[in-house]
């Protein structure tokens, strides 16, 4: 595909909020190319609204490199992307930004000398005008924050807290805090729970599903399948660069899952053969 910004002239920011279950991202075809190594092959995949839907493979099966692609960092070689029905191509992930899409990364890019506000209105902060110098309206900033975080639940009470003093748990709700701030309409979050403890893991996963219920589209990347299964409506499974399965939760098991990752399913020893040839 050669180079093009997201085809329409205005992003989508501040649409109404989706219906849960309508589809804000349709991937189809996606593949990537480095050289000569095709890290993925004609991937088809929609996310939808209200719903968490889990990435899983072993390393290296296309699902970071996928998400890649989503977030801007990874333009795409071939393929069709589309964000609430636009057909877009992102160079950035700038671009993907402007569309309301938003990635939280394990190691979340939180400055730690800085308060929960300040990391959240980061590059973004309220300012007004007295005698022509700007200032910042801390106020208004903090009320904002305090909101966010009462909506998913958050127990960070003093918003005027340094972000260092933190538990993990507690960032991750200042990281996704930061993203709704930004209209995220998708948050995909790279492995949220691989370094917290089990109830940091909960707190985290929770955050998640009401991020999921409040109207956005979550994409979870996660090797972790009893935190997949306790959290996910959906899930993807990537294999050698191709998805391979797709089901929701109430289609599949964790027995199913672990053997489509590990090459024990049929499908997944039919695309391995498929590839010998």
């Amino acid at each position: 595909m050669a180079a093009a910004t997201p085809v329409t002239d205005t992003p989508p920011r501040g649409t109404p909020a989706a219906t849960p279950g309508d589809v804000i991202v349709r991937a189809r075809g996606i593949t990537k190319r480095f050289g000569a190594l095709t890290a993925l092959a004609g991937v088809d995949m929609d996310i939808r609204a209200g719903e968490v839907t889990a990435l899983l493979g072993d390393n290296g099966a296309g699902k970071s490199t996928f998400v890649k692609v989503l977030a801007g960092a990874h333009p795409a070689t071939d393929g069709t992307l589309e964000v609430g029905g636009e057909t877009v191509r992102f160079n950035s992930p700038k671009e993907a930004a402007e569309y309301g899409i938003a990635t939280i990364y394990q190691e979340l890019a939180l400055s730690e000398n800085l308060t929960v506000t300040e990391n959240v209105f980061l590059g973004h902060e309220l300012t007004r005008r007295v005698l022509g110098l700007p200032f910042l309206r801390m106020r208004e900033m903090h009320s904002h924050v305090a909101g966010l975080l009462k909506t998913l639940d958050a127990h960070i009470h003093d918003t005027r807290a340094l972000v260092g003093g933190l538990s993990g748990g507690q960032r991750q709700a200042v990281a996704i805090s930061r993203a709704l701030n930004l209209e995220a309409r998708v948050v995909i979050m790279d492995e949220p729970t691989a370094a917290l403890a089990v109830a940091e893991t909960r707190k985290v996963l929770a955050l998640a599903r009401r991020l999921a219920e409040q109207g956005c589209a979550v994409v979870l990347i996660s090797h972790n399948i009893a935190d997949v299964f306790e959290v996910a409506d959906r899930m993807a499974v990537f294999r050698r660069g191709h998805k391979i399965a797709e089901r929701t939760h109430a289609e599949t098991d964790p027995d199913e899952i672990v053997s489509l990752i590990t090459g024990a399913h049929p499908d997944a020893r039919a695309l391995d053969e498929r590839l010998r040839q």
